[in-house]
């Protein structure tokens, strides 16, 4: 659907008729118990790993007013490159000035002082790169400093779940830092939010 650029089926397919579609498949073996938790978790897989995460190669089929489309690789170097150093800054900030965590029982590293200042740096990162994006200083801060928030809170909730499970990382793929979704955590959250800002407001 991306590739076709049908935005409308892209948009719902999963969302509606996945959430629909899953559960039917899971009643049809009978099987009763827990039947709502797999029936969930099957919607959030599909949710996070495919509907989230596709949001970012959807930046390269945006027609947008006053942005050459054959440049809309620097979307996603914009969005990706903001997220992740977003993150490396809330890991600085937190070694450097130390101090309360903020959700421990999720994200014991996470202080305070590190998701603040390294939102904050990633915000004004993000307003220095507005000239390979369609948008002014002004809106590049903001769209960054909403993807940070967005990438924090998916952090977040990633974490959630790892807790839940008992584990730390999602896999081993990359040694010394997990799984891929260990790596890609904050974009799950972040992509949708920042593909759908950028179409509403400059779809040409």
């Amino acid at each position: 659907f991306v590739y076709d650029g049908w935005y409308g089926m892209f948009s719902i397919f999963i969302p509606v008729y996945g959430f629909l579609i899953l559960p039917i498949i899971a009643s049809l073996s009978g099987q009763t118990a827990h039947f709502l938790e797999r029936a969930a978790k099957t919607q959030w897989m599909a949710m996070i790993c495919i509907f989230c995460l596709s949001h970012v190669p959807a930046l390269m089929f945006l027609d947008l007013d006053g942005f050459d489309n054959s440049n809309n690789i620097l979307l996603l170097i914009f969005l990706i490159g903001v997220v992740q150093v977003s993150d490396v800054l809330q890991y600085v900030w937190g070694k450097l000035i130390g101090g309360a965590k903020i959700m421990p029982s999720l994200s014991p590293s996470k202080t305070i002082s590190g998701t603040v200042g390294g939102i904050l740096s990633a915000t004004a990162i993000a307003a220095l790169m507005a000239p390979i994006t369609p948008f002014s200083h002004d809106q590049a801060a903001i769209i960054g400093f909403i993807v940070c928030l967005m990438g924090f809170f998916g952090g977040l909730v990633m974490s959630a779940i790892k807790r839940d499970y008992g584990v730390k990382d999602w896999g081993n793929m990359i040694r010394g830092h997990g799984g891929m979704l260990d790596r890609v955590d904050s974009i799950c959250f972040a992509a949708p939010v920042f593909f759908h800002i950028t179409r509403y407001f400059w779809n040409g």
